[in-house]
């Protein structure tokens, strides 16, 4: 089975980025921002401490800050090592030959000139008005359609404007696989589980695949991280120049346009729109919210597991058929039933239970809202306990030896895959025994050489 999907927070993206690329970020004041808004509390705290010091903090000084107990002390210890680990603090030696800290000086200078006031806009504002002004309800379509687009895609279904790239991203990050080169990439166990996160989950995941190739595409990485974090503190709704921008991040923009992300009526227009999908999506933990809204729910979960799916989306169908066993379909009405045979087959697919329950909470229709807990605790018992009756076999592959002749070839043979440590399972009664696939040789060998005395 394949490995669990895993998304990164941006902290530790940013963690496992080389030390120079940090350092050529806080030449930007829009990745200070994001950089300082998604630092846990304390170590954030500490930064803005540090901000307005022109000289080095001896350490004895600053591990002074927390009470002298040592759940304080090990949160202290953290927070400092969270800022050294993205560069946002340097030890240097003060006076006296005391190790001290200090602020990054380019993180420093740009965060103060947030605080104070002061700077030049992050990105020119478009024109605002004309023919083809947009507004949010436009947007907001026009990013749900490029983005299902993409998950249609992953699910086979008929969709339109595929593009090469899209398709790179989801091979990359393991979503989409070929069998064989050059076939049609099919969905894998890791792009299941992805169909199940919720949709700000899924666009940060893609947004990291994204990046982890730009650099072979030839763009510069700083230049497009640096756009991303500009993109998501922009207003819903407002156009903006592309005056200003790079090639790397002209190039970027393209590729928004491409995943919903941005929207721009044709390539050679002066301006762009940012969507819901690229706004809040790395500044803290409005991204949900933006994207997710809770009235926007379609399914309804009754105590006896049957589904009720109030959607013509053919997309959210295959989703629910991921985990469901679909019975009737209308027009805008979709029936079914959680068993334990759908349950065990999207166990199969690395889907775990605690997946299939969060996206029926994101999903709830808003009557179900009523109901405390969301889930029937009877539905959310019962998939957790499928879940551990497959936990409790351990599958592994064997070869079948069958149709010994006598109960003395099968005890020889048996015997002497015992001794060798590779007899996963045998019957004296059924003269049937099963050899780990490693030890199959090797018994093989042995037993031709018995049958040749």
């Amino acid at each position: 089975m394949e490995s669990k999907l895993v998304c990164m927070s941006l902290l530790e993206y940013l963690q496992e980025l080389p030390p120079l690329t940090l350092l050529q970020l806080y030449q930007h004041s829009a990745a200070c921002l994001a950089v300082l808004r998604e630092l846990p509390e304390l170590s954030r705290q500490y930064a803005t401490r540090l901000v307005f010091l022109d000289h080095p903090l001896s350490l004895a000084a600053v591990n002074s800050w927390p009470q002298l107990n040592q759940r304080s002390q090990s949160l202290h210890r953290s927070a400092l090592s969270t800022l050294q680990s993205l560069k946002v603090v340097e030890q240097v030696g003060v006076a006296g030959r005391q190790e001290g800290v200090l602020l990054n000086q380019a993180f420093k200078s740009n965060i103060k000139c947030l605080l104070c006031g002061g700077g030049t806009p992050w990105l020119l504002p478009g024109s605002g008005d004309g023919k083809h002004a947009r507004d949010v309800s436009f947007l907001d379509n026009y990013a749900n359609t490029q983005w299902e687009n993409i998950l249609k895609y992953m699910v086979n279904d008929v969709c339109e404007d595929i593009t090469r790239d899209t398709v790179e991203v989801l091979q990359r990050a393991q979503l989409m696989a070929s069998s064989v080169p050059g076939a049609q990439p099919e969905i894998t166990t890791r792009g299941f589980q992805f169909l199940l996160l919720d949709r700000s989950s899924q666009v940060w995941l893609f947004i990291l695949q994204y990046l982890a190739q730009v650099e072979s595409q030839g763009m510069n990485m700083v230049e497009c991280l640096t756009l991303i974090f500009k993109l998501s503190f922009l207003t819903l709704g407002k156009d903006y120049s592309i005056d200003g921008l790079t090639p790397s991040q002209l190039q970027l923009l393209q590729h928004l346009r491409q995943f919903g992300m941005a929207y721009q009526r044709k390539r050679s227009s002066r301006r762009f729109y940012p969507t819901k999908l690229i706004i809040n999506l790395v500044t803290g933990n409005e991204t949900t919210q933006s994207i997710s809204n809770p009235k926007d729910g379609f399914v309804v979960l009754e105590t006896n597991f049957r589904i009720m799916a109030y959607t013509s989306s053919s997309l959210q169908v295959a989703i629910l058929g991921q985990f469901a066993q679909l019975q009737y379909r209308f027009p805008n009405l979709v029936v079914g039933t959680i068993t334990r045979d759908s349950v065990h087959k999207a166990l199969m697919k690395g889907i775990t239970a605690e997946q299939i329950l969060s996206f029926l909470k994101l999903h709830a229709h808003p009557e179900m809202h009523v109901n405390h807990p969301l889930i029937p605790p009877t539905v959310s018992d019962q998939v957790h306990l499928w879940e551990r009756e497959r936990d409790r076999l351990d599958i592994s592959e064997g070869v079948l030896y069958s149709e010994f002749l006598s109960a003395t070839d099968f005890e020889t043979v048996r015997n002497y895959a015992e001794d060798l440590g590779v007899l996963q399972w045998s019957s004296l009664g059924k003269r049937v025994m099963v050899v780990s696939q490693s030890g199959h040789d090797e018994v093989k060998r042995f037993w031709r050489r018995q049958a040749t005395r």
